[in-house]
């Protein structure tokens, strides 16, 4: 009777996520973010005093980049974006600059090895798709997020390609080049790690700092573009973009560096096993980005909710407490991933998640058959769907070899006899039943196959 009554306490708290948007934090002056662990260095340190007060007191413009090296960005990018939407949220003007023209030549930063090179053709796609991400992102924060009656400045995204087409490489040196100093651009962090390294560093590389520099200067120019967002492996990239400002037009501008999120192995946010975690629903489906923060260790998941929502201090504190007193709930995990899912996939996307969260977790299939295949296979990341065209006497074993459950028949047997293969979220144990269409196929001709708890497969039946 307890568990039943926590289950109900908790999913009655999780409603407003779907339902209505809350009066989140708001600042003008975002510096004050450190005091959730996110604004990590202010460049130069001695002008933090003069950045707080133009923060505090006036719109600013404040910009960050993204390199278009996927059609997609990854959940390692939402700190990065979230720092543009807590700008915006503050009353200033936030640009998001994908980068066409440097996502051909590869920043280094944190990079053991240079990045392959792609063919002007898919930056250019990947620009155009990232694009419409970041803005669908803005439009889902400002929809479901923000609830006070002063409008956002929409986010401004542009393309640096845009503005490299002017330049041949000879007046790029000339009028770019000689601002730098080779002792400063040798000294930056990205590029000692590399020259030590057993693969060196291409002068092709080596150049991405004066083109992130150049980046800057431009949004100055033609914006008045005075902060600059990144993550802290980009304080190298900041510094030289300040140099060069300092050297050709004598103003002063502002670096924000934010927390690199590593996972418990140290690996980068998102992307451990080499296996990211889209932000596009056709790489990474709602469900899959949903579960994904609903794994986050108890270890972390505060820091994150700090860090990747905008939830008041106070109401994360208190979700900790109830959180540590019954940690089976998983409340604060599924706040996270509510959170999160909406912003990046909209109200539909979260309904969508929590359905088959509900389908997969409480036996409910009715979800299931209302899906697509496609959503089907997305939402259990990338299962193998295989066609099979029914006949007479089809056995459980028939369709789990059909489907290539198992690497042989004799493990089929082994592992369907023991318990481990379930069709449709039911255990199938008996290897030589017969499949029967009311009991084994959903009404949208699909069958979900299970091995073990994790390795799913999907039959659609062509009936």
């Amino acid at each position: 009777m307890l568990a039943s009554t926590r289950t109900f306490q908790l999913k009655a708290r999780l409603k407003p996520l779907l339902r209505q948007p809350a009066r989140w934090y708001t600042e003008r002056n975002i510096l004050k973010l450190r005091d959730r662990g996110f604004i990590q260095d202010v460049f130069p340190a001695e002008t933090i005093d003069k950045a707080s007060s133009m923060l505090g007191s006036a719109c600013q413009t404040v910009y960050a980049g993204f390199d278009p090296t996927a059609n997609s960005l990854h959940v390692g990018n939402l700190l990065v974006l979230i720092g543009l939407l807590h700008t915006q949220r503050a009353g200033h003007q936030p640009i998001a600059l994908v980068g066409g023209a440097t996502g051909l030549i590869g920043d280094p930063s944190g990079r053991k090895t240079e990045r392959q090179q792609l063919e002007t053709e898919a930056v250019e796609h990947n620009v155009a798709c990232i694009r419409r991400q970041i803005e669908a992102i803005f439009a889902n924060h400002e929809r479901f997020f923000w609830d006070r009656p002063s409008p956002l400045k929409p986010v401004l995204v542009v393309n640096n390609a845009d503005w490299y087409r002017q330049y041949s490489f000879v007046d790029f040196m000339a009028n770019v080049g000689r601002h730098f100093r080779m002792g400063a651009m040798l000294s930056r962090s990205s590029v000692q790690t590399r020259l030590t390294s057993e693969s060196g560093m291409s002068f092709t590389e080596f150049s991405y700092q004066l083109f992130q520099a150049y980046d800057w200067l431009h949004l100055l120019r033609q914006h008045n573009c005075r902060f600059q967002l990144g993550g802290s492996d980009q304080m190298g990239n900041i510094m030289s973009g300040q140099e060069l400002i300092s050297r050709t037009d004598g103003k002063e501008v502002f670096g924000l560096t934010l927390p690199l999120i590593t996972n418990e192995e140290g690996d980068k946010f998102g992307k451990s096993a080499g296996n990211a975690v889209w932000l596009s629903d056709d790489r990474t489906s709602p469900y899959a980005m949903y579960q994904f923060f609903v794994r986050t260790p108890d270890s972390e998941v505060e820091k994150l909710l700090r860090l990747l929502t905008f939830l008041p201090v106070q109401t994360i504190e208190q979700t900790m407490a109830r959180h540590r007193r019954t940690p089976e709930l998983w409340e604060a995990q599924k706040l996270l991933a509510g959170e999160l899912t909406k912003l990046v996939h909209g109200e539909a996307g979260l309904h969508k998640a929590l359905a088959i969260s509900r389908a997969l977790y409480n036996g409910d299939l009715s979800t299931l058959e209302q899906l697509e295949v496609r959503d089907v296979a997305q939402s259990f990341g990338g299962a193998p769907l295989c066609e099979i065209l029914p006949e007479p006497g089809m056995t459980v074993l028939d369709v789990a070899l059909r489907a290539r459950c198992f690497p042989s028949r004799a493990d089929a047997e082994r592992i369907i006899g023991a318990g481990g293969f379930s069709i449709n979220l039911k255990k199938a144990k008996n290897p030589a039943e017969v499949l029967s269409p009311s009991v084994h196929i959903l009404s949208n001709r699909i069958s979900l196959l299970r091995v073990g708890k994790r390795n799913y497969y999907i039959v659609k039946w062509l009936l």
